[in-house]
């Protein structure tokens, strides 16, 4: 009998990628209207900058441990307890200036100065438009009473805390809230699924993981022996190498895999 459900937070209950694209276009908006720019074509430059520039520092490893991407590095604080967290958060000022300067400047623009505008501008707009899918609250409404909710999410505590913090509606819902960069280590090490099913009282066989990364949610899930849920919504092929106990492209189709799972296991 299922008695905890394990969900991931990024882009499988918040939409967070949406929230992301929104804040580069809003960004690269005012950009142009400083410049005659194509704001696409500064976004892409900036995505490419972040990511060769976040790759670059030493904190990169830790990053890659706890799950942390190149486009939280522009817009989080790393209010965090650890060397590693330290050393992020003194990386940041200049990591977000040179990651705009230097998308500028990919596209024929040496402004400097708005290139610092630009890096303080973009954790403002990301702030102000975080998204929920729309059946977020229905399903955790359905699932509440019944069964122990668990939130299990790779990153910074601090900035997943932001995250909650602007779409406070999703905190009481859940039993634990568990934070990669707070435990150590993150999905999909076996380590952190353990210690969430400790922590919940509940045994690998009475749990199920709803994620949206095979890499991450789905291979941890399956490396303690977990059913696992992969939400894909944006019809992804499907790894040889990880294989989800079940696919499913909304989360209210979740419903029917519970149903069946308990009526199974109610005849053995």
């Amino acid at each position: 009998m299922i008695k905890a459900i394990i969900f991931d937070l990024d882009d499988t209950l918040l939409w967070d990628k949406k929230s992301v694209e929104t804040a580069f276009r809003k960004t690269c908006e005012h950009a142009a209207q400083v410049h005659n720019l194509n704001p696409v074509e500064l976004e892409e430059a900036v995505r490419m900058e972040a990511r060769m520039l976040y790759e670059s520092y030493d904190t990169y490893e830790f990053t890659q441990k706890i799950g942390i991407n190149p486009f939280e590095g522009l817009w989080g604080t790393f209010e965090d307890e650890g060397d590693f967290f330290i050393k992020m958060k003194e990386i940041v000022p200049s990591y977000r200036k040179e990651a705009w300067t230097n998308g500028l400047q990919r596209i024929g623009i040496n402004d400097a100065d708005l290139g610092r505008t630009l890096a303080e501008l973009f954790p403002q707009e990301r702030r102000k438009h975080p998204y929920l899918y729309e059946e977020t609250f229905k399903v955790l409404d359905c699932l509440k009473d019944k069964y122990k909710l668990v939130l299990l999410t790779n990153g910074s505590p601090s900035l997943q805390y932001t995250k909650l913090e602007i779409t406070s509606e999703l905190v009481p819902y859940f039993d634990s809230i568990v934070i990669s960069g707070a435990f150590g280590i993150g999905k999909p090490d076996a380590s952190i699924f353990q210690h969430v099913l400790t922590e919940s009282g509940v045994t690998a066989d009475e749990a199920m993981m709803v994620g949206d990364n095979l890499m991450t949610d789905i291979l941890g899930a399956s490396r303690v022996g977990m059913r696992s849920v992969w939400i894909n919504r944006e019809n992804k092929l499907m790894s040889e190498e990880v294989v989800p106990t079940y696919e499913i492209n909304h989360l209210e189709k979740i419903y029917t895999i519970l149903e069946e799972l308990n009526k199974k296991q109610a005849v053995q």
